[in-house]
């Protein structure tokens, strides 16, 4: 068993929950906060809701859950190599994308716009405002009461929040998470192991999918040598096996990088504690050069092929369509909305209804925004000729 390290975020040092409670006599803080995750509504919301391919499209694609579910077992991972605290990766892992809204990237973009004159939408700040206030679980407060330093990961897990968003700037008011530092070192693993786990998956989704072909992979130089030495190893295996195997030796790869990196990274500052890691001036967690070019080369060869691809296009343009119809019908006509929506809205095109409507069009998986739209409007768009 590995050693706790000094730097790592200690459990028995929390700066605790913004509402006092007992703790548990069997589970330690941050074992406490992932099983609050995993209990709540909008985690169990994510099985159907778009990674990259639209969640009705085929049962094989990643949706939000099973991603972060392969980010959480990267994460804990890597972070007990570092001898960090794994719970603290896992709740950050599991918790990293519950504010993302249904149709992924596509509508984040279109709820931003919808919101532009109340405050806009950042599904980062979504992600504090389910933890802190929309999930209802307990009788004495709104939201989850996490720990501070789970809170803290999940606003700051890419750094420094300069310019945050109203909803992390107010809640920030009540419970200071340091905006201006870097996180401890289990959210910057959280957030890359985020990376590696991506750019895998959506690699198997697009060759699964046929956006993307063996010999396209070849083009990729790091890709290329894999192969080779796959083809090897094992003759005659088809190419399905193949990418199966260059996705799992890549995966080592990265994660080995990224541990011996990021060790090399903490041998030179030397941190007695997690609180210089916070007041280092930089991110302490970080792949090698070599890597963080094969990452921008991966990155820019699946947009090009997968994320811009014509049908991920079609669907894209379809789906912003559902959700800036569904907010322009429901702001000003609030009587459309359920019940206990409707007693927290005060007057359509007000801010305090926007962000209702904003919250409950967010909280939808795929499925049921489709359903939605189709109550209102009395059109299904995914049975549409044109979709």
């Amino acid at each position: 068993m590995i050693k706790r390290a000094i730097f790592s975020t200690s459990f028995e040092n929390s700066k605790g929950r913004l509402h006092n409670e007992n703790e548990s006599e069997n589970r330690n803080p941050y074992q406490r906060d992932r099983d609050r995750v995993i209990h709540s509504d909008s985690f169990r919301l994510l099985k159907h809701k778009t990674q990259v391919f639209l969640a009705h499209t085929g049962d094989y694609y990643r949706t939000r859950l099973t991603h972060s579910l392969e980010v959480s077992q990267i994460s804990r991972s890597i972070s007990r190599r570092l001898g960090l605290d794994e719970d603290l990766a896992e709740v950050l892992a599991l918790s990293h994308d519950l504010g993302h809204p249904p149709f992924a990237h596509s509508g984040e973009e279109i709820l931003n716009k919808c919101m532009n004159d109340y405050d806009g939408f950042d599904h980062n700040a979504q992600t504090l405002r389910i933890l802190t206030s929309l999930e209802e679980r307990f009788p004495s407060f709104n939201g989850l009461n996490l720990t501070w330093e789970t809170l803290e990961g999940v606003v700051k897990h890419n750094g420094p929040v300069l310019n945050p968003h109203i909803v992390i700037k107010e809640y920030n008011k009540l419970h200071d998470l340091e905006l201006n530092t870097y996180p401890g070192l289990e959210a910057q693993i959280a957030s890359l192991s985020d990376d590696i786990a991506y750019n895998n998956h959506d690699i198997d989704d697009g060759f699964r999918a046929g956006f993307i072909s063996l010999d396209d992979l070849k083009n990729i130089e790091l890709f290329s040598e894999i192969i080779k030495e796959i083809n090897s190893e094992f003759k005659g295996i088809d190419n399905y096996m193949i990418v199966k195997e260059l996705i799992r030796r890549l995966i080592g790869l990265m994660v080995n990088d990224l541990i011996k990196n990021t060790k090399k990274n903490i041998s030179k500052v030397n941190p007695k504690n997690a609180e210089e890691i916070r007041s280092h001036n930089g991110l302490i967690a970080s792949f090698s050069d070599f890597f963080i070019s094969q990452d921008t080369q991966i990155r820019n060869f699946l947009r090009s092929r997968v994320y811009e691809h014509d049908s991920i296009e079609k669907e894209r343009v379809k789906s912003m369509r559902i959700i800036e119809e569904i907010f322009s019908k429901l702001i000003k006509n609030i009587d459309l909305l359920p019940i206990k929506l409707k007693e927290k809205c005060d007057s359509p095109y007000s801010k305090i209804t926007a962000r209702v409507i904003c919250d409950y069009i967010a909280s939808m998986t795929d499925r049921s925004v489709v359903e939605n739209h189709a109550r209102l409007y009395g059109e299904d768009l995914l049975d549409h000729p044109g979709y």
